[in-house]
């Protein structure tokens, strides 16, 4: 029977910029029934954990607060009814749960058992800490939500972040044509390299028009937007009739406006998506789980690292994170 163990941890008490995060000696307790207890061997950062940080997110933080939806590591303890991993595992962490219950920031944490993954054995830890999020949120709105068929044009913001990249990937995968969108002229060679079929520049390129070039004058089939902000009616107007359009994420600051004529015009289906659409629905999510695997085991579907930070260095990881400087996925070492 495993018993309570000492490690080193994150908490923040008050919202605000990255300074806000401490890093303290923290009693971790067994793991209760259905829980399991990971000894960390990497993290990967998200932008929604900067979100839930500065109170920005569809949860407020409860102080004191942790933080962290992914992990890689090795099974350290077991609790009551706990099957499908035993002690010694290599697992990673998918982010099925509330940041109110449950944190990845940490050298030792317990996660509900539901979330603990035995990755592709092809990955690193530091790989396997940049899997799910990003994948599992490119399958829940190419695959599961908008049916991507091969030969539809597909349009994304934020395309060097990890879920850029990772949209890139999938599109790639089931014969798609990816066109990323990125603020940063410096970044396009990359995205290029990282396979996108085009990248336009935000403020640079006339979106619409080059768009409507390279699908003939269509329009994209499926528009993912993590930005919002001004881009909104430059991305409604590359859309095609009747297409598909998906915000899943708010990094502008700006006001976002709403295209009334262009939309009346083109009858476009317009929602917002989280990933956990699909993470509360476990027949989803498992077959999500199947699909992602495959893809890594083709070499289809590979994370790209941008960076990556020793533990201690969580601020300065996290600072790096919101520069957006990185291509990739920003990771923490334990």
């Amino acid at each position: 029977m495993s018993s309570s163990k000492s490690a080193r941890g994150v908490r923040f008490t008050a919202t605000g910029g990255p300074d806000v995060l401490q890093i303290q000696n923290l009693r971790v307790a067994s793991p209760a029934v259905h829980e399991v207890r990971i000894k960390v061997k990497a993290i990967g950062l998200n932008r929604s954990d900067v979100m839930y940080r500065t109170g920005y997110y569809v949860e407020k933080p409860i102080f004191p607060a942790g933080l962290g939806y992914e992990a890689a590591g090795i099974v350290d303890a077991v609790g009551a009814d706990v099957q499908q991993v035993q002690v010694g595992d290599v697992v990673s962490v998918i982010a099925a749960f509330s940041l109110h219950d449950y944190g990845t920031y940490g050298e030792l944490i317990n996660v509900p058992d539901y979330t603990v993954i035995k990755h592709d054995a092809s990955l690193s830890y530091e790989e396997a800490a940049a899997v799910w999020v990003s994948y599992l949120s490119m399958y829940g709105l190419l695959i599961d939500t908008a049916k991507i068929q091969a030969g539809q044009a597909v349009i994304f913001t934020a395309a060097s972040s990890s879920a850029g990249l990772s949209a890139i990937q999938m599109t790639n995968y089931v014969g798609g044509t990816a066109i990323a969108i990125t603020s940063s002229a410096p970044k396009k060679e990359a995205i290029l390299e990282a396979g996108a079929h085009h990248v336009l520049v935000s403020g640079e390129d006339d979106i619409v028009a080059a768009v409507n070039e390279i699908t003939g004058g269509k329009g994209a089939d499926i528009v993912l937007d993590a930005v919002g902000g001004p881009l909104f009616a430059e991305l409604i107007g590359a859309t095609a009739s009747r297409g598909q359009v998906f915000v899943y994420g708010a990094m502008s600051t700006e006001p976002t406006p709403f295209p009334m004529l262009e939309v009346l015009t083109k009858l476009p289906t317009i929602r917002g998506y989280t990933s956990m659409d699909l993470m509360l629905n476990q027949a989803s999510l498992q077959a999500a789980i199947a699909f992602i695997n495959e893809g890594i085991a083709e070499g289809k579907l590979k994370p790209v690292i941008g960076k990556t930070f020793p533990f201690g260095s969580i601020v300065e990881a996290t600072r790096f994170l919101e520069s957006n400087r990185h291509v990739g996925k920003v990771v923490v070492t334990v």
